[in-house]
C-alpha cells in the first residue's frame, strides 16, 4: 500500500466515525456567549415598549368601565367619597393620574390597594404570587410527565392501540375545558371516593386535584406535539443508520431522537408555561386557592385599579421572560437556529 493510500484510508475512517454525543457537560457552555448576551440585551430593550403599551392600555381601559373602586360602598356620604378619592388621587385629571402611576411604577411602586386598607399592591403580589407559581410548576410537571410519556409511546407504537388510545385521550383533554374537568374530578375523587380535599391550599392533598385539572389540558397538546416531532425524527436517515449498526431502541430514542423530536414541545413550553401560571384564574376560583389568579378575579370585580394593573404587569413580565428562555433553549438544542 502506498503512503498516500494509507493517509486516505485514515481520513475515510475518521469521516465514518460516530459523531460526538448529543449531550456533554461542555455543550452547556455557549461558544458564542457575546452574541447570546447581545441577543438577551436586545430582547430586554424590546420588552420596554411592549410593557409600556400593556400598562397604558390597561390603565385607560379600566377607567372606561362604568363605576369606580368605591361605587359599591354602602352608606357612603358624598363628603366621605370625595375624601377617599382625594386620598387615592382619583380626583385628579386622568392624564395626571396616569403620569403619577407611571412615575411610581418606575420606582418599583405598584401603588396602594383600593380595597385592602393599609396594604400595597407589592405586598399582595408578594403574598399571593408564590402560591400561583407553586400551582403552575406542579401542573407543568403533570403536563410534561403525562404528555411526553403519551406522545413518545404513541410515536414508537404508531398505528397501534397505544397510538390510538393516546391520541383519543389527547383529543378529549383538548376539548374538555378546565371549568368542566375540575368539578368532575372534585365530584369523583373528593366527594365520592374521599381521596383528596375539594378546596383549600393547606396540605399536600390540596395540590392534587388543581394540579391535575390544570395540567391535563396542556398535557394533551404536549402529547400531540411530542408524537408528531418524534415520528418525524424517527423517519430520518440517521435513525435508520443507527438501527442498522445495532443500536438498541432505548439508545436510539434517548440519545439520537429525543433531542430533535422534542423541539416542537420546547417551542410550545414558553406560552404553555405562561398560560399555566397566568391561566389559573378559573382553577384558583373553583378550588378556592389563595393565589394571584383568584386575587385578580376579585380585583377586577371590585374595580381595584392598582391591583389589576399590578397583576397584569407581573403576568406580562412572566410571558416575556418565558418566551425569551424558550428561544435560548431552542437555540441550544438546535445548532442550526441562530439568535437574530
Amino acid at each position: 500500500m502506498r503512503p498516500d493510500d494509507s493517509a486516505q484510508l485514515r481520513s475515510v475512517r475518521r469521516d465514518w466515525q460516530l459523531p460526538p454525543p448529543a449531550f456533554s457537560p461542555s455543550s452547556l457552555i455557549p461558544s458564542n456567549s457575546p452574541a447570546v448576551l447581545r441577543y438577551i440585551l436586545r430582547r430586554m430593550l424590546e420588552t420596554i415598549p411592549v410593557l409600556w403599551a400593556i400598562v397604558t392600555l390597561t390603565f385607560f381601559m379600566l377607567r372606561v368601565v362604568p363605576g369606580g373602586p368605591f361605587t359599591s360602598e354602602k352608606a357612603v356620604t358624598p363628603e366621605v367619597l370625595q375624601s377617599l378619592e382625594a386620598h387615592y388621587g382619583l380626583n385628579k385629571p386622568l392624564y395626571r393620574q396616569y403620569l403619577d402611576y407611571v412615575g411610581s411604577l418606575l420606582h418599583g411602586d405598584l401603588g396602594p390597594s383600593f380595597k385592602y386598607s393599609n396594604r400595597s399592591v407589592n405586598e399582595i403580589i408578594a403574598d399571593k404570587l408564590p402560591v400561583s407559581i407553586e400551582l403552575g410548576l406542579i401542573s407543568l410537571a403533570v403536563a410534561l410527565g403525562i404528555g411526553l410519556t403519551a406522545g413518545i409511546l404513541a410515536a414508537l407504537r404508531r398505528n397501534t392501540w397505544v397510538d390510538y388510545s393516546a391520541s383519543t385521550a389527547a383529543m378529549v383533554g383538548i376539548c374538555v375545558p378546565t371549568f368542566v374537568m375540575g368539578p368532575l374530578l372534585v365530584l369523583l375523587f373528593a366527594i365520592r371516593l374521599g381521596w383528596t380535599n375539594a378546596t383549600g391550599w393547606y396540605s399536600p392533598l390540596d395540590r392534587v386535584l388543581p394540579s391535575i385539572t390544570l395540567g391535563l389540558a396542556y398535557a394533551a397538546y404536549i402529547a400531540r406535539l411530542a408524537r408528531a416531532g418524534m415520528i418525524e425524527v424517527l423517519s430520518q436517515d440517521f435513525i435508520r443508520t443507527a438501527r442498522a449498526k445495532g443500536a438498541s431502541e432505548l439508545r436510539i430514542v434517548f440519545k439520537h431522537a429525543l433531542r430533535g423530536g422534542l423541539l416542537p414541545v420546547v417551542a410550545y413550553l414558553g406560552p404553555a408555561t405562561a398560560g399555566i401560571i397566568t391561566g389559573s384564574f378559573v382553577i384558583e376560583t373553583i378550588f378556592q386557592i389563595p393565589g394571584l389568579g383568584r386575587e385578580f378575579v376579585n380585583s377586577a370585580t371590585n374595580r381595584d385599579y392598582t391591583l389589576v394593573l399590578g397583576t397584569v404587569l407581573v403576568y406580562a413580565v412572566f410571558i416575556v421572560l418565558l418566551n425569551l428562555l424558550v428561544d435560548l433553549v431552542q437555540a441550544w438544542m438546535n445548532p442550526r437556529l441562530t439568535l437574530d
